[in-house]
């Protein structure tokens, strides 16, 4: 945990073809290949980890834009650890928790950055309160499809501050930059990328979010190999 910055930390991030995106995904798919059971099982402890907590009266929607975004990272650890070529572990679910305060706080506010896209975008479009009610009838087909393709969208720029904070050991501030200059030179990519995490997450939610397990592994090893490309050779990835 003491550990100084990788050798990735100092590598300025590529620019990437559009088409690219389509890579991401296949080798994140050829990740999830290699553990198809595992992933799943820490595919349904994130989601249920969001679910429990919301269940909680009071400040179990609050806990949980807090909690489950460093649970959310267990996947990426999983990811660096398939791609090292180590087994792919449940404990992963939790080991972001270990990572410096500094990690933890780019990890949180950046998912916050995203929920309070979301949350504005539902308020405007149809006066509901998703931290008070997520369930608000007034929440339509449509504008759940717009709050959602809303935070695809928004989390684009945001995208690889916990692969900074959690492989490149950056500061909270350094993790927000490197993220942004990602962004800035593969906006059409990562545009692409957001498109087809989308389309999976609404296949996802259409089989009553059971089709979520599989999604959100396979998302985020699509998300550690646009990292991968951009910034980092694999060699130097150290997760924590």
């Amino acid at each position: 945990m003491t550990e100084p910055p990788s050798p990735a930390a100092s590598l300025v991030p590529r620019a990437r073809p559009p088409l690219q995106a389509f890579l991401w995904f296949q080798s994140g798919l050829r990740l999830f290949k290699r553990a198809p059971a595992r992933w799943c099982a820490l595919g349904a402890i994130t989601l249920a980890s969001k679910l429990v907590l919301e269940l909680v009266p009071g400040v179990g929607r609050a806990a949980a834009e807090v909690i489950v975004p460093v649970v959310e990272c267990g996947l990426l650890l999983g990811a660096a650890a398939l791609d090292r070529g180590s087994p792919l572990e449940l404990r992963y679910a939790l080991a972001a928790f270990r990572a410096p305060p500094g990690a933890l706080a780019a990890i949180v506010v950046a998912s916050l950055v995203v929920s309070a896209a979301e949350f504005g975008v539902a308020y405007a479009l149809a006066g509901a309160n998703l931290l008070a009610d997520p369930s608000d009838p007034r929440l339509t087909p449509d504008v759940l499809l717009t709050v959602i393709a809303t935070a695809t969208f928004v989390s684009l720029p945001l995208l690889f501050v916990p692969m900074a904070a959690l492989f490149e050991h950056a500061g909270f501030m350094r993790a927000f930059t490197r993220s942004v200059q990602g962004f800035a030179v593969n906006a059409p990519s990562l545009v692409l990328f957001g498109l087809l995490s989308l389309a999976l997450t609404l296949v996802g939610l259409l089989t009553f979010w059971i089709g979520l397990i599989a999604v959100f592994p396979l998302v985020a090893a699509a998300s550690f190999a646009a990292w991968s490309d951009i910034y980092a050779s694999p060699e130097s990835v150290r997760a924590y």
